[in-house]
């Protein structure tokens, strides 16, 4: 079942989106050669925590039979694609990384994501970041009431594929509100396996394109969450928080 937010349940959102927007922003300006992923994560934990809100994905998955994740952001360098875990990695120049950031303040959840240069990257690096931020930038131009699920998966596959680069299958967006994973899915390539879904004021989705500079395909690492591209090319990823209001779409993980 799909909820449609009431106004009050929308500024709870906004509260929560507005820290993921505020911890995504400091985290772009630390992230530099020599610095830690565990060090982006505390300062990424200390901001959350100072807004008296609670890091949505630490401890996350225990109760799903498999490791909880243990830490307040996911760090993905370079082929990870997501759900990287932070640790003693140090970042080098030409790394690219990306950033994922949940938070739930007073039992309301906003999720945002970003993919940032380390130091000087490559063109092709940098190219790869820009089509995936695009890829969500036409996702979120798509969003309005009476358009369809579909749309904003097309949306994000046409874009990414156009400009030679895949979106990856496995994993893809999810409504979100009062829990981190709502319904409905939202996929970023068109397969009819999953459900359409008409568009309305109210809904609150969490649209997310991990593009790949290679192949779709990705495998899970041996810490159970770790994914990684299986050619081992470089990967990106996007994320918004938005709402659908009766004009379009409201962002809500802005700082």
């Amino acid at each position: 079942m799909i909820h449609l937010k009431t106004p009050g349940e929308l500024a709870l959102m906004r509260e929560a989106g507005k820290i993921v927007g505020e911890v995504l922003a400091v985290l772009r300006e630390e992230s530099k050669p020599g610095v830690t992923t565990q060090e982006l994560d505390t300062i990424a934990e200390g901001i959350i925590r100072g807004h008296d809100a609670i890091p949505a994905f630490k401890g996350y998955g225990a109760a799903r039979n498999r490791p909880a994740f243990p830490a307040t952001i996911c760090a993905s360098v370079n082929d990870e694609v997501v759900h990287g875990v932070p640790g003693p990695r140090v970042l080098k120049d030409g790394d690219i990384l990306s950033i994922d950031v949940g938070v739930s303040r007073k039992g309301w959840f906003a999720d945002a994501a970003v993919t940032v240069p380390v130091g000087r990257i490559s063109p092709e690096a940098g190219r790869l970041i820009r089509v995936c931020r695009e890829s969500l930038e036409q996702a979120v131009r798509a969003v309005t009431p009476g358009t369809r699920l579909v749309d904003v998966a097309r949306a994000v596959q046409q874009h990414a594929e156009a400009n030679g680069c895949s979106v990856v299958r496995e994993f893809v967006g999810h409504g979100i509100g009062s829990q981190m994973h709502e319904e409905p899915t939202i996929p970023n390539y068109v397969f009819p396996k999953y459900p359409d879904v008409e568009l309305k004021p109210g809904m609150t989705l969490a649209i997310e394109p991990m593009v790949n500079q290679g192949g779709h395909e990705v495998r899970v690492k041996a810490n159970g969450w770790t994914v990684v591209t299986r050619d081992r090319k470089l990967s990106a990823h996007f994320e918004h928080t938005v709402a659908v209001a009766r004009e379009g779409a409201e962002v809500l993980t802005l700082p």
